[in-house]
């Protein structure tokens, strides 16, 4: 039977009188076809004698050509090894023990090469190893591969050959100690024997040479405080593990304090065993990451943090030094009182600038008997010196430094008054900087020396006394580099390699260990005398401190982000695209702001139609320079009359134009000291942010983020506190997860991987996020994808500030409301965070669902699940529908927008052969339309699969890891096989904090959390 319907293939042709339905009805190509192209040029083709016969030969040999070429590989000059190294197996990693110290950054690490490429960074996990690379730490390994490193060395900005560096520099040694002009050595610290002791050979051959350490982010006062007491420039080490009470003034020792590295003893604090934890205070002017983590927070601006250390010291030693109110005595008199009755299991720290300050914090902890503070065994991680770097600048200008010799620093860009350091630069008859790139030292001198990066060196590092680490190389140097120790022997004549060199040194420290061991750990430990105290008058050093006065406007404190650090590694698009812990943002640094001070200033934060978040600009005065344009940010939890601002931004030297990005910081870090008084006035213009979370507060939603008090903890029954969702299955409450409307198979045969994630541990350092990125290959789409919401992040840390003073008081507020119009007002209210929020963090990944939404919804079954427990993804099948993530409840899809790789609209590390080394050959680089999200390193576990196979045993019982789990530091994340049941996961997944994240809608994760408890 015929039909009588219309079909139609738009819109449009419903409508009778559109002219552009006639038209394509009239013309069957829409463009012109480019039948010049093989019939002749326009002006010919009238007289072209080409048949329909001979058109049609044209079109079949070209098909049948395309065709042909489209089935053949290309063309690639490979050359095979001549002879296969044996350390080599093509396939298969192989890792090296070695030591990052750039001078801010201190940490044992592994390196997983893969065919003599370094393409990850992970944990040392020996007993005796100093662990915890955070972020920094972990995007390192793209650093190597920097196309814009400095490939050879220049001498008045053109290319020269070392041999030319080294007559230069012999030349100049020379004259100056013939007419006894001043060499100075210009480092970073290093804290390398080896180094020390090739130091002093080369001052002894140039009896002129002065040796000046410069921290561009400096701890003077601590060094200074510690060395009067203890006799040596070196930081007194804390153990947290150790401590019951912990209070901290302003030390964001979970971030760069001291070099961080504090996170593993912390965390095994912090979580509850036998109804036990350590209690954590912190009295600070910025929400630093430490804060966030604390159970009490107190903001108090940098003078009022002085008169609480005072006051703290009162209570502790029984003192009665005069000091003034401050606006939260009541709670400093608390504190003082529970670090007292702590006793030996309590620990103050501090990050003050002053050394007043720090002479206080030793006597607190030698009048507590503290078990925590380790003054005998220091820290060498910083030794910086800046009276001696300022004299340094003056002698300079006043043309007195003869030859300067430069490394590991970047005085141009890092000081504050980096013009005076440049006019000195005039002065001085030879300069060398030896640099990575060729930064805005490196363009003023007039030596240009390329230095390698610490994947390329040999070198020994003395983080702490009595602990001595390697630095070996995982490459060959990619460019005609070399290292300054090889250096100083070459000016000074010194026979032999420095590998050997350093062979003689180590070994003559370890005795216990052959030095073949040593490189194959990369640490070892030696006998080294403890470091004693000599009595000081800490009486006096309170009456001082008691006396501190707010400056003059707004207190600008400054301070170092997670991800960017003192701005080494600016041009590392992994840290620019990295979310800030606290304020989620990425490609920026801001000044933070309270919202009460916004107000008072006429600052604001609004989000535009498509969900950005755009914000005022800022001009800041501090002592007569000005920095304009810079972007503000209300922070919660920042003290009213503060506003911090971060460093390592602004950078404009050896940077792609997309890392040119913020203001640089260091312009008003005036005398070295991180509290300055402040102008601050609203700019012209406003500034878009990429920020990634616009979400701040859970609005009392206590089935994402679960918590309680240690009080209630440790009284009330599991399911007062752990509330588990519950329905009705034949009119009987029954838990949620316990009802199944799937057919399920067997999943106790074989593996089955589940991974543990503690809030109570968990930081929020974002370790676990660079190290899903170099594993996986994950792409950075810069920021103008950021800001549409675009990011490629499979792991993401969700952050989330309290309305009220607390979580729980979100919780009442949301169960006591009723009725429409009151139960709105409320939740527009609790979308506010609190000007002192508690802050909670989540890593949120692919939770693996054994009932996985987007599995049923995807239309050419290309995300599946295994009967290992892991949700995965068939790249070639995804037809980028984008279901998957529409039915996702975690939203932990990501979807490729555009091609991320070879592609010159995303200049970043896949743009460019040398970025592109870099690249896991395990993990699948994707494509423009197709979906990812995190794999449960599917690649790793089979790998751990194999090995055991092939070694012919089971493997072992925590064997399994993933990159996140790999490398948190804090033990947040702990990741097995739940079908091991000695395995820690097994044991996890069955204790009584456990639950599962929106686990009422039935998605039955393989990831599970665990109940944040506070101890208030």
């Amino acid at each position: 039977m015929a039909s009588n319907r219309k079909y139609w293939k738009s819109v449009e042709e419903l409508n009778d009188n559109s002219s552009i339905v006639e038209t394509l009805r009239n013309n069957e190509f829409v463009e012109e076809i480019p039948t010049d192209e093989f019939l002749g040029d326009k002006d010919t083709l009238s007289s072209s004698s080409t048949t329909r016969r001979d058109f049609l030969k044209y079109v079949g040999f070209s098909t049948a050509a395309a065709s042909l070429a489209a089935c053949e590989g290309p063309v690639v000059k490979s050359i095979p090894y001549v002879v296969q190294p044996e350390e080599i197996i093509p396939g298969v990693a192989d890792y090296y023990a070695t030591t990052i110290a750039d001078g801010f950054d201190f940490v044992n690490v592994l390196i997983k090469t893969r065919e003599g490429r370094p393409i990850k960074v992970e944990n040392n996990r020996l007993e005796s190893a100093y662990t915890g690379a955070n972020a920094r730490v972990h995007a390192s390994v793209l650093s190597l591969y920097d196309s814009l490193r400095l490939k050879g060395s220049k001498i008045d900005g053109k290319s020269a050959s070392w041999s030319d560096v080294d007559a230069a520099v012999k030349a100049s040694l020379k004259e100056a100690n013939e007419k006894g002009g001043n060499v100075v050595l210009l480092t970073n610290t290093m804290a390398s024997p080896s180094t020390d002791k090739l130091i002093s050979e080369f001052i002894a051959q140039n009896p002129t040479t002065k040796h000046v350490i410069y921290d561009a982010v400096s701890s003077t006062a601590s060094l200074d405080a510690y060395e009067r007491v203890y006799g040596e420039r070196a930081l007194a080490d804390y153990d947290f593990a150790e401590a019951d009470v912990i209070v901290s003034v302003a030390a964001d020792f979970l971030g760069d304090w001291q070099a961080g590295g504090y996170d593993t003893a912390y965390g095994q604090k912090r979580i509850p065993k036998n109804g036990k934890m350590s209690k954590h205070i912190q009295l600070e002017a910025n929400m630093s990451l430490t804060g966030a983590n604390a159970d009490v927070r107190v903001p108090m601006t940098v003078a009022e943090q002085k008169m609480a250390l005072v006051k703290i010291y009162n209570e502790i030693v029984g003192a009665n030094v005069s000091v003034g109110a401050t606006s939260r005595d009541e709670a400093v008199v608390k504190i003082a009182k529970q670090l007292k009755s702590a006793g030996n299991r309590g620990v103050l720290v501090s990050g003050l600038d002053d050394v007043n300050a720090q002479l206080l914090v030793f006597a607190i902890n030698q009048a507590l008997g503290s078990q925590a503070f380790i003054p005998s065994k220091p820290k060498y991680v910083r030794k910086g010196n800046s009276a001696q770097v300022a004299q340094l600048i003056k002698d300079m200008n006043a043309g007195a430094v003869h030859t300067l010799i430069m490394s590991g620093v970047n005085p141009v860009y890092t000081l504050a008054n980096s013009a005076s350091f440049v006019e000195g630069l005039k002065k001085v008859k030879t300069s060398v900087a030896f640099s990575l790139k060729e930064d805005e030292t490196a363009l003023q001198t007039t030596i240009a020396a390329a230095a390698p990066h610490y994947l390329e060196s040999w070198g020994d590092v003395v983080i702490k006394k009595g602990h001595y680490a390697v630095m070996q190389p995982t490459i060959r140097p990619l460019f005609e580099t070399r290292q300054f120790q090889e250096s100083l022997m070459v000016w000074t004549g010194a026979e032999g390699a420095y590998y050997d060199y350093l062979k003689s040194v180590g070994s003559s420290m370890v005795s216990s260990k052959s030095w073949n061991k040593i490189v194959h750990d990369g640490i070892a430990e030696f006998d080294a005398v403890n470091t004693v105290s000599v009595a000081f008058d800490h009486a006096v050093a309170a009456s001082e401190l008691a006396k501190a006065k707010k400056v003059d406007g707004l207190e600008l404190v400054l301070y170092t982000k997670t991800g960017m650090g003192d701005g080494q590694q600016a041009n590392n698009p992994w840290l620019q695209e990295f979310p800030d812990p606290l304020t989620r943002v990425s490609w920026d640094n801001y000044l933070t702001m309270s919202r009460v001070d916004s107000e008072a200033n006429g600052f604001k934060n609004y989000n535009v139609a498509n969900g950005g978040l755009n914000g005022s600009y800022a001009t800041v005065v501090v002592n007569g320079v000005t920095l304009e344009k810079v972007p503000v940010l209300i922070q919660p939890g920042q003290a009213v009359g503060t506003v911090g601002l971060s460093f390592g931004y602004g950078r404009k030297a050896a940077m792609k134009e997309e890392m040119q990005v913020g203001v640089n910081a260091y312009a008003l870090y005036h005398d070295f000291k991180d509290v300055q008084g402040a102008n601050v006035t609203v700019g012209a213009g406003d500034h878009e942010f990429a920020c990634v979370q616009l979400q701040n507060t859970l609005m009392g939603r206590g089935d994402i983020i679960k918590e309680t008090t240690l009080e209630v903890f440790n009284s009330k029954d599991v399911k007062e506190w752990n509330i588990f969702p519950m329905v009705s299955l034949d009119h009987q409450e029954v838990r949620a997860n316990s009802v199944d409307i799937w057919e399920s198979f067997d999943r106790s045969i074989g593996h089955h991987f589940n991974l543990s994630i503690d809030l109570n541990a968990c930081t929020g350092c974002g370790a676990c996020v660079i190290a899903c990125h170099a594993e996986n290959n994950v792409p950075v789409v810069g920021k103008s994808e950021i800001r549409r919401s675009r990011d490629m992040h499979w792991l993401r840390i969700d952050r989330y500030y309290s309305s009220e003073e607390s979580f729980i008081g979100d919780v009442d507020v949301k169960n006591a409301a009723s009725g429409f119009t009151e139960n709105f007002n409320m939740f527009k209210e609790l979308e506010n965070p609190a000007d002192n929020p508690q802050v909670a963090f989540q890593p949120v990944m692919c939770q693996h669902c054994n009932h996985a939404p987007c599995e049923t919804v995807c239309p050419v079954a290309a995300t599946s699940h295994g009967r290992q427990g892991q949700n995965h993804m068939a790249y070639n099948r995804c037809v980028g529908t984008r279901y998957c993530a529409n039915n996702c409840p975690y939203k932990v899809r990501r979807f490729n927008w555009f091609l991320y790789n070879n592609n010159d609209e995303f200049d970043f590390n896949m743009n460019d052969d040398l970025g592109r080394m870099v690249l896991n050959p395990d993990v699948n680089v994707r494509s423009r339309g197709v979906m990812e999200k995190c794999s449960m390193c599917i690649q790793m576990t089979q790998a751990t699969i194999l090995k055991a196979k092939n070694e012919g045993r089971v493997v072992g019982k925590d064997e399994f890891q993933t990159a996140c789990s790999a490398a948190c530091g804090s033990g947040a994340m702990v990741f097995g096989d739940v079908n091991d049941k000695t395995s820690d996961v097994a044991k996890l997944v069955e204790e009584d904090r456990m639950y599962h994240l929106l686990e009422h809608i039935g998605t039955k994760p393989n990831v599970f959390y665990h109940v944040k408890v506070r101890n208030n």
